[in-house]
Formats: structure tokens, C-alpha cells, sequence
């Protein structure tokens, strides 16, 4: 069964009632067969956040699997680099990846949406979207030249808007600027005056440090604080208008997926569901309290963001999300839904959890 159809099926065999139907068939050549799979990722091993989810994923596999399906999982760099994972799963180096999409926009510029959208949908909505709004189909139909398959595998939430070695008091500050930030959001600082520079984040603090850049986004208090940017630079911003989430991606090997027994599948796409919720509960339960370490112990500044340059960055994510729409009429099926989507669900949020929000902390507001 194609991935593509998942949506469907991870959803009506999220009960473990169903899935122990599966794994009671009786056919006792399968229930011997053993698979041993590596899973590359794009992050350091063991990084808080996104770098754990790969471990547990592997730990459920194995737990459900009596042993039968296990998974080795390497960081980035350890088998092969970051930024190499997609080619490593597509070309059967390894069984299974772990990453983001926006780091394959040179091979399919679309993958992009499924990553990040500046003012885009946030990690509720886009899981909706990929689930039941038909996103996950779209998302599998793009790699289908590639080999791979796809399953979501966790979510940032709304990110912080970087990390900045000046105060930035006017879209005048960012020009010059040389900034680490991937994805769409990289494309709309371009158009900003920033100068764009690409690393894996293993890269991020030493380059930081020394002057090779000037600014950084990375993920969100919990990451940064494990990875010392505070250390690198001292003025702190936000909102992170450029990633509302980042959408973690399962890559996984066609044929290595096809080999294994119905049982396995099933186990497989249940474990990936399950750290795709584990992946944002650690982070909203982790990301405030490392906000008020970096801030009352470590002294960092935290400042909003100046109203003209959200202003200027809303304004150029229009286009360049209406570019990458033109790209392709693949592009332009995904573009279409995703934006159907959004204006759908933002419809209801706008009188239930935004107004929830609003009535709840009416007086609440963060100033510069």
C-alpha cells in the first residue's frame, strides 16, 4: 500500500485494538523474519527536541516489534551529512530518514510547503491539513520519483524569530546582514537586504561565534539554550513569522518499506504517529522554561521584532509563496490546498482559539 493513503489508514488504525489484530496473523515465517534498518537524520544525535524523536521512534519500533524490526539511528554526519539525508533514503543507504523538507528545495522546490510557510498554517492546522485535508497525498504524489515515501514525524511549533549580534530597530538594521535561516523565510529575508547563508545546524554556534554571521534562526528556546547561541550573539527576537512550525518529515526507503510484512507497516506508521505528537508536546512543555534561563540567568535581550520589518515580511512572503506556486503545476496543486486549507481553518480559529486567546489574557502584551 502506497503511502500516500495513510492519512486515511493511520487514522481509523490509530486504535492499538486494531493494530494487535494485525500483529495476531498467524504466519509464522514472518513472525521470524527479522529487518535491521538505519535511520539517518539532519540533526546531532541525541539533540533535545527533534534529535530525540528519531531515538524513540526507534525504542517503539522495536517495543511493538518484539525485536523484529529494529533501527539504528545515526546524527548528522555520523553515516552520512545533514544535509544528504533525503539522497541516502532514495538511494537505499538507508531504510528510513528523519529531517525537514525545505532542505530538499533544489531537488523539489513544493517540498517547501510542507515544511514552513511564513505567516502561514501553525502546527494544529497543519497537521489537519496533512491528515484530513489531503496534504500527506500531495506530499507522497512529489517524492514519488524518488523512491521514497513519507509520514509527518513531529512539529517545532511557532519558532522564535532568531538570534542577532545588533539590536534591530527598523527593517534598515537587517541590510548586509549575513543570516542563517533555510526555507522560504531565507528567500523573504533576500528581499529584506539580508544576505543568506545555508548550514546544517551543527554549524550554527561556531559560525555565530566567529563572525561568519551575523544572525541566526534556529528553532526555539529549548534548542538554542542546548546549543549556547546565547553565548554567540545577545538580542533575542520574535515572533518567528517565518516558521509558525517546521513540519518534521519520516523519509522512507519504497522498497525497503514493501519488504516488510503487513504487521511491521502497521507498526511503523504507528510509531511515527506517535512521536509526531511527542516531538510538540516536548516542546511546549520544555520551551518556556529555557526562555527564562536564557533570559534571567544567561541576561539575554528579548525584544520583539520592529512592526516595519513584520510589515515587510508579510508583504514579501506573498510573493514568494506566489512564485514557488508558479514553479510547477505540482507547485500550483499544493499551493492551492494548502491555501484552501488555511483560509478554512483560520475561519473557525478566528472565533474560537484566537478569541479564546484574546479573552483569556486581554491586558497581556510583550513590548520592545
Amino acid at each position: 500500500m502506497k503511502l500516500r493513503s495513510l492519512a486515511v489508514a493511520v487514522a481509523m488504525s490509530g486504535a492499538v485494538s486494531g493494530l494487535m489484530l494485525v500483529s495476531s496473523v498467524d504466519n509464522t515465517a514472518q513472525a521470524q523474519e527479522t529487518f535491521e534498518w538505519k535511520m539517518v537524520t539532519s540533526w546531532p544525535k541525541n539533540f533535545p527536541g527533534v534529535g530525540q524523536g528519531p531515538e524513540r521512534l526507534a525504542e517503539i519500533v522495536e517495543e511493538m516489534s518484539d525485536g523484529r524490526l529494529t533501527i539504528e539511528v545515526f546524527g548528522a554526519g555520523q553515516l552520512v551529512p545533514g544535509f544528504e539525508v533525503f539522497d541516502a533514503v532514495s538511494e537505499g543507504t538507508a531504510e528510513l530518514g528523519h529531517s525537514a523538507s525545505y532542505y530538499w528545495k533544489g531537488k523539489a522546490p513544493a517540498a517547501q510547503f510542507f515544511a514552513a510557510v511564513p505567516f502561514g498554517m501553525n502546527a494544529q492546522e497543519m497537521n489537519a491539513w496533512l491528515h484530513y485535508g489531503g496534504g500527506l497525498e500531495l506530499w507522497n504524489e512529489l517524492y514519488d520519483d524518488f523512491g521514497v515515501d513519507v509520514l509527518v514525524a513531529g512539529a517545532s511549533g511557532v519558532q522564535m524569530g532568531g538570534w542577532y549580534n545588533k539590536e534591530i530597530n527598523s527593517v534598515d538594521d537587517l541590510d548586509g546582514l549575513k543570516m542563517r535561516m533555510p526555507g522560504l523565510g531565507g528567500e523573504v529575508m533576500e528581499r529584506m537586504g539580508v544576505a543568506i547563508v545555508n548550514m546544517p545546524g551543527g554549524e550554527i554556534f561556531t559560525s555565530l561565534q566567529s563572525g561568519a554571521i551575523d544572525a541566526t534562526e534556529w528553532i526555539g528556546p529549548y534548542n538554542d539554550l542546548a546549543f549556547g547561541l546565547h553565548q554567540a550573539a545577545d538580542y533575542y527576537y520574535y515572533p518567528g513569522w517565518h516558521e509558525p512550525t517546521v513540519m518534521f518529515e519520516a523519509i522512507i526507503n519504497e522498497e525497503a518499506y514493501a519488504s516488510l510484512p503487513a504487521d511491521l507497516q502497521a507498526i511503523l506508521r504507528t510509531a511515527v504517529r506517535d512521536i509526531n505528537a511527542d516531538v510538540l508536546d516536548e516542546y511546549t512543555a520544555r520551551n518556556n522554561d529555557a526562555l527564562e534561563t536564557l533570559v534571567n540567568e544567561h541576561g539575554v535581550e528579548l525584544r520583539r521584532l520592529p512592526d516595519d520589518v513584520l510589515a515587510q515580511a508579510k508583504e514579501h512572503s506573498a510573493d514568494v509563496v506566489a512564485q514557488l506556486a508558479e514553479d510547477s503545476e505540482m507547485a500550483q496543486k499544493i499551493h492551492d490546498s494548502y491555501r484552501a486549507f488555511q483560509d478554512k481553518v483560520v475561519n473557525y480559529h478566528t472565533i474560537s482559539e484566537q478569541a479564546y486567546y484574546n479573552a483569556r489574557n486581554p491586558d497581556e502584551s510583550t513590548g520592545n
